[in-house]
């Protein structure tokens, strides 16, 4: 008896003591979490910059005439793609850095941006590097000459902004992946949702 009341005293019963450094470990791993997941999504934010920065500053003259990335729909739709990634990499970071509990809302909020915005980036990475393509190689079914002859510094800053762009696409693909796994593995289907529309044929002899 007296063991036991010494246990009692002490700090707890086993079974809280368990418990206690359970939830500590919890803890422990969701602040681990949380740090690794603030950090990747600082990291496009910081790369849609340069990427953005680069292009920007875009532009060449020599005799063959001046080229800047406005006088392509492509490069400014870029310039505009990575504004927008940055914006969003920095507020989801705050709000990811922040410790509160999370909630169905909040999964639901970053699993459909952080969708809306890989495309977002993908798609711009995708039309620039068609047109990147186009400059270095011409076409000849339509007489476009190879820009990238007399243009080459221009092309050079075009290219290295696309893939800093696809470095993007990459750091948002992995959140992606994650927002989806945190918001269909902790939460339930919606109400409603039933098998019932999948029905397996038996066979009785």
């Amino acid at each position: 008896m007296m063991a036991e009341k010494n246990v009692g005293v002490g700090g707890g019963s086993p079974m809280e003591v368990v418990a206690a450094r359970d939830h500590a470990e919890e803890e422990t791993g969701s602040t681990r979490m949380r740090t690794a997941e603030t950090l990747l999504r600082v990291l496009p934010m910081a790369l849609c910059v340069v990427a953005l920065l680069v292009m920007l500053k875009d532009s060449q003259s020599n005799d063959f005439g001046s080229l800047s990335y406005s006088s392509l729909g492509a490069f400014r739709y870029l310039v505009h793609a990575n504004g927008i990634c940055a914006g969003y990499s920095l507020l989801s970071a705050i709000v990811a850095a922040v410790p509160r509990p999370s909630t169905m809302s909040r999964a639901w909020t970053f699993f459909l941006l952080d969708q809306v915005l890989t495309y977002l980036i993908l798609a711009a990475g995708a039309v620039s590097l068609e047109v990147v393509f186009l400059a270095y190689n011409g076409d000849k079914a339509i007489t476009w000459s190879e820009a990238c002859v007399s243009f080459g510094g221009f092309c050079h800053k075009a290219t290295a902004s696309i893939v800093i762009t696809f470095g993007v696409v990459i750091c948002y693909v992995v959140l992606s992946l994650i927002s989806s796994y945190r918001l269909f593995s902790k939460y339930d289907a919606p109400v409603g949702y039933n098998h019932k529309g999948i029905e397996i044929a038996a066979f009785h002899g």
